[in-house]
């Protein structure tokens, strides 16, 4: 793996746990109202978009450590693929390989 797609992949798994930890925040304090808020996660270190998204849909992501729920048009095409669009977001699954084999690593689900 080159020393940019692990770049982008660890950057990838820091907005995944940071959306992880809102997702926890919101079970603590009971504040779910089937929507949350989450920050793109796609391989960029400056974004910061915010994307909002069903808590079951995001649940349904987080099942697979391949998949990562991005802005629309932050996929890099070299490493994954969009594999459904949302309202607002997308759903970007890692292609088999070394960018997919760091996804689950990095998985803090697994």
């Amino acid at each position: 793996m080159s020393e940019r797609g692990r770049r982008v992949g660890l950057n990838e798994a820091i907005f995944r746990q940071v959306n992880e930890q809102i997702r926890n925040l919101n079970r603590d304090f009971d504040t779910q109202e089937g929507t949350m808020t989450v920050i793109c996660e796609c391989g960029d270190g400056d974004c910061t978009d915010q994307l909002e998204i069903g808590t079951q849909e995001y649940e349904r992501v987080r099942s697979d450590g391949r998949l990562y729920v991005i802005a629309p048009g932050h996929a890099i095409s070299a490493v994954e693929r969009v594999i459904e669009q949302g309202n607002g977001y997308d759903i970007a699954q890692k292609i088999e390989g070394d960018a997919a084999e760091l996804s689950k690593e990095l998985d803090p689900r697994s």
